[in-house]
């Protein structure tokens, strides 16, 4: 009876995982329009998403679950590190889609499969096979031709969005680790997504807030805070960031790191760029290219293997 439920909250973990991929593939998107359409700073952008985010969920679970917005002291600290480390992943994610372009950022940004894969084998002792390698392998393969970085063109951005994009990748596996370590401490993931967004916002209100231009990407001045004026289509948009895809996405993630591995679920949400290919058939119009096809297959292959060797481990 116990290997059935631990099987079924394996098979939920993978769907919920699924569903994360698919709904944060938006994110690029949105966050390329508004930096190309209306010049945001990324760094402000990243502080504007954050509150619209926390404003949500405070309504939210304002309206439908009160016992969530309450936290006990003493483990403000742990999510204040946590927000901490979120601000710098999602500054250092919005600011390389900005110098990259989607293409390049996803791609680096997806780097984060091999660095959770080694990471929590040191810090969380999880294990680490063959069988798991060679899917972190098939993922990363897979996630360079979706995003056409084979081509020349797509690389050829300057040290600084390189640099940023590889240590977003970074941030996004330390980011994957510490969900599953608030889960483990009990945690309730809509309770760790509204603390660690609200540190957030604070962060990326003080950074912009430094005068002058000390960091790249952030408010030049105060008066920036405001960047889109009267501009209504913009805060629409930007809302709709925030209310969708950031919520909707970082709940379904945190959700599935409570039911499967940080290095299991970072493998699966390798599937955004396929979903992001998708979209951008449906929406765009833009037709897929033999090799960004191959790419799909190999992703999808890597996650099935992952699958399979889940189900030949014993079950408790």
């Amino acid at each position: 009876m116990s290997a059935l439920i631990h099987d079924d909250a394996g098979a939920r973990g993978y769907l919920v995982a699924l569903a994360s991929s698919a709904t944060l593939s938006t994110t690029a998107i949105f966050i390329r329009y508004l930096t190309e359409t209306y010049q945001i700073p990324p760094l402000l952008l990243a502080f504007w998403r954050s509150f619209f985010v926390l404003l949500t969920l405070l309504i939210g679970l304002r309206l439908y679950r009160t016992e969530l917005l309450r936290l006990p002291r003493h483990l403000l600290p742990y999510l204040a590190s946590y927000g901490l480390l979120f601000t710098v992943f999602n500054g250092l994610w919005t600011l390389s889609v900005a110098l990259n372009g989607a293409a390049v950022a996803t791609v680096l940004v997806y780097s984060s499969a091999a660095f959770t894969a080694l990471l929590a084998r040191w810090l969380l002792k999880e294990t680490l096979g063959v069988a798991k390698l060679t899917a972190v392998a098939l993922c990363l393969v897979g996630c360079i031709l979706v995003a056409n970085a084979l081509d020349p063109v797509a690389w050829s951005s300057n040290l600084a969005g390189i640099l940023t994009g590889t240590l977003a990748g970074l941030g996004y596996a330390g980011y994957s680790l510490m969900g599953r370590s608030a889960a483990q401490r009990g945690l309730n993931p809509w309770t760790t997504l509204l603390y660690v967004f609200g540190f957030a916002t604070i962060y990326f209100l003080l950074l912009n807030l430094l005068p002058g231009e000390m960091v790249l990407g952030m408010a030049v001045a105060a008066t920036d805070l405001l960047w889109f004026g009267n501009q209504w289509l913009g805060w629409g948009i930007l809302v709709l960031l925030a209310a969708g895809p950031t919520v909707a996405g970082f709940g379904l993630l945190n959700t599935s790191l409570t039911l499967l591995p940080a290095s299991v679920v970072n493998l699966i949400l390798t599937t955004e760029p396929v979903f992001t290919a998708v979209l951008a058939y449906l929406l765009l119009k833009e037709q897929l290219t033999s090799l960004q096809i191959v790419g799909s297959l190999l992703i999808l292959g890597g996650v099935l293997m992952l699958r399979w060797r889940r189900r030949r481990l014993p079950q408790p």
